[in-house]
């Protein structure tokens, strides 16, 4: 439970706050496990991990697959940095939905380069 005044943890039936020294009124503020919300908004989530989340998802245009490859190496890099974070599908999405599609972007720009220098 947690003191409504000022939000630190409370001991179980204690009628004041040992921070703040406020009186809890009849029953304090339950603690909520409910983690459903937290798959929906990004709360405590790195902004390197959204960005690569949704440009792994668009990464199958092709065209956004390097920025999603790059911006989920870089949430990796803050993820590690700090441990508090969350994010780390969402990183690891856009590292390898970016790592995929800028292969078959390599690959078909090498297969028209190579098409177009052949038929010189």
């Amino acid at each position: 439970m947690f003191c409504p005044a000022c939000g630190c943890p409370l001991e179980t039936n204690s009628r004041f706050c040992a921070k703040c020294g406020s009186q809890s009124a009849g029953s304090p503020i339950p603690i909520t496990t409910d983690n459903t919300m937290e798959m929906v908004l990004p709360l405590n989530v790195s902004g390197w991990a959204i960005a690569a989340g949704y440009l792994g998802l668009f990464a199958v245009l092709v065209l956004p697959a390097p920025f999603a490859l790059g911006c989920g190496i870089m949430a990796i890099r803050d993820l590690k940095k700090h441990p508090t974070r969350r994010g780390r599908v969402r990183a690891w999405l856009g590292v390898v939905m970016g790592g995929l599609f800028t292969t078959f972007l390599i690959v078909g720009l090498s297969v028209s380069l190579v098409n177009a220098l052949s038929n010189r």
